[in-house]
């Protein structure tokens, strides 16, 4: 039983930016919420900039410590910086929100003396980290008392890559279920939607050549992809090279997905990596059926014929027959999304603040007001 607090804790979230992504979704999700009576939040990032920034509370104090590169002298100026001010404000504990916020904010913070210090690791592994990078982040979770990840699969991977037990805890993303209407009674299924970053692990290569296949059987097929990124070009050039481009949007950045979602008969995720899938959680709110691919924390939220379907990864004729199979058999999609729909509760934004406020205590409570715990890490200069 944890105590509590004669008056809040000062806990900082320590961010990139505040551009979307799931990441970043969730940690605004999570500070905005926070009980007041027990935590006093603040915000620090490297960028001030990103639309998730305007869901921040006014009066969340949000400091910025500028980083355009680690390898820069600019950078250990901006370490000191963080560590000074987390004295200033007497923080209790800090919390690393990804991986650049892990390599930077835990030796600083265990360098300030903050004695509740909290990573997380959101991502199992992916194509866009360097193994210098990933070595790093290795190092840098030595400095932390806890790290969460999001899903039992990502856990797995913190221990594969050495980190001690007693450190890992699971919290799973949490979603505001309140902004996703049950599903309207759907008929024919054939508005495909995707909603993921366009970036190499995530797959869209797969579903849009999975299209001919799908069209072949369902003419009246079509599919939107929301999302930006690195790969934007080359899934238009995809779509063009296999004359798919006139049954294809590409929608940009989504600023309403539960209307989109709305709007759509059926979700798919052909991800190669995934450690927890937010956008999957959206979907089964909304009551779509889901496909989604095989790997990571995907099957720990759907459940192969019962919630959705699911398929090996960068298979493209199982994908293929896994969506088309759905629109042959409308009365199982409708199904299987009101299953989804019934089961994602588990996944409430409400419970997964709830985990969050929980551990923030216990690990306050461990390293504060037991200051002789001799698991205490040390981090060499």
């Amino acid at each position: 039983m944890v105590r509590m607090p004669v008056c809040p804790h000062d806990v900082v979230l320590l961010l990139t930016s505040f551009d979307v992504g799931g990441t970043e979704r969730q940690m605004v999700d999570l500070v905005r919420r926070l009980d007041t009576a027990r935590f006093r939040p603040h915000i620090a990032c490297f960028h001030q900039r990103g639309r998730l920034l305007a869901d921040v509370p006014d009066w969340i104090p949000i400091r910025e410590f500028p980083i355009h590169g680690f390898a820069r002298p600019a950078a250990a100026r901006q370490w000191l910086a963080f560590a000074r001010w987390c004295r200033d404000i007497g923080a209790r504990l800090v919390h690393t929100c990804d991986l650049y916020a892990n390599i930077f904010g835990l030796p600083a913070a265990a360098f300030a003396g903050v004695p509740a210090r909290i990573a997380n690791r959101r991502e199992i592994v992916t194509g866009d980290k360097s193994p210098a990078q990933l070595r790093c982040q290795r190092l840098a979770y030595k400095a932390a008392h806890v790290v969460v990840a999001n899903s039992a699969a990502a856990r797995a991977q913190l221990a594969r890559e050495g980190v001690p037990e007693h450190k890992l805890r699971v919290i799973p993303n949490g979603l505001d279920l309140r902004r996703y209407a049950p599903a309207p009674a759907r008929g024919a299924i054939r508005r495909v939607v995707m909603v993921a970053n366009l970036r190499a692990e995530k797959g869209h290569e797969t579903l849009i050549g999975a299209i001919p296949a799908i069209a072949a059987r369902h003419p009246d097929a079509t599919f939107s992809f929301a999302g930006n990124g690195p790969r934007r070009d080359a899934l238009h050039t995809l779509a063009r090279a296999l004359g798919v481009e006139t049954r294809v949007r590409f929608l940009g950045e989504c600023r309403d997905v539960p209307a989109l979602l709305a709007d759509s008969d059926l979700f798919v995720l052909p991800s190669r990596s995934e450690a927890f899938p937010n956008a999957v959680i959206e979907a089964m709110a909304a009551g779509l059926p889901v496909v989604a691919s095989d790997v990571g924390g995907i099957p720990e939220v759907v459940r192969d014929g019962v919630t959705g379907v699911l398929v090996p990864p960068d298979d493209v004729p199982a994908l293929a027959d896994a969506v088309a199979g759905l629109m042959d058999a409308p009365r199982r999609a409708a199904a299987l999304g009101q299953v989804a729909r019934d089961t994602v509760e588990h996944y409430s934004i409400d419970r997964m603040v709830e985990a969050f406020e929980r551990l923030y205590l216990t690990e306050i409570e461990n390293h504060v007001w037991n200051r002789g715990d001799r698991r205490q890490p040390r981090v060499a200069a």
